[in-house]
């Protein structure tokens, strides 16, 4: 390895939908200790990991507004930024085409580390597609099935609102 190449320093990102999976769950971890596994093999440096529970429909997380903030003011130090899958990163295609601009625009690079894909291909622009494409159909199921479900609840007389 040549020692006058500079390392790739990252952050990383881990998120679930809810509370109560980051509290019980053990996704969180899993992301985490994937993330900084990969990291260790492919030679990069992990300067910060920031984790989060909330819903990616869109991209209002306390915890993805920090780490924005971090790179605005930290774009020189900062390579990339990565997460497990895609639907990790995102659960709307549209927000998150421009997010991936927003972030190439200031020289750092979004990716995934189970699904990487090389963006300098145009090709894999294609598969970038697919993958939030079925993250926002998943969300969409999921919406689907809780209304339905809580209308289900009305009909057979249970209160189905938060108290």
């Amino acid at each position: 390895m040549n020692n006058n190449k500079q390392q790739t320093n990252v952050i990383l990102y881990c998120r679930v939908s809810t509370d109560e999976q980051a509290e019980k769950g053990f996704s969180l971890n899993y992301q985490e200790e994937s993330l900084k596994r990969y990291c260790e093999r492919m030679g990069y440096n992990v300067v910060k990991i920031y984790r989060e529970d909330h819903s990616a429909k869109n991209f209002k997380r306390p915890q993805w507004s920090q780490l924005k903030a971090y790179t605005k003011s930290n774009k020189k130090t900062v390579d990339k930024v990565l997460f497990t899958k895609w639907d990790r990163f995102s659960r709307n295609v549209e927000q998150a085409l421009t997010m991936l601009r927003e972030f190439d625009a200031i020289g750092i690079e979004l990716n995934s580390s189970e699904q990487n894909l090389d963006m300098t291909n145009c090709d894999n622009k294609m598969v970038l597609a697919i993958y939030l494409t079925a993250g926002e159909v998943e969300r969409d199921k999921i919406s689907s099935r809780s209304i339905l479900g809580t209308y289900q609840a009305k009909c057979e007389g249970y209160y189905a609102c938060r108290a």
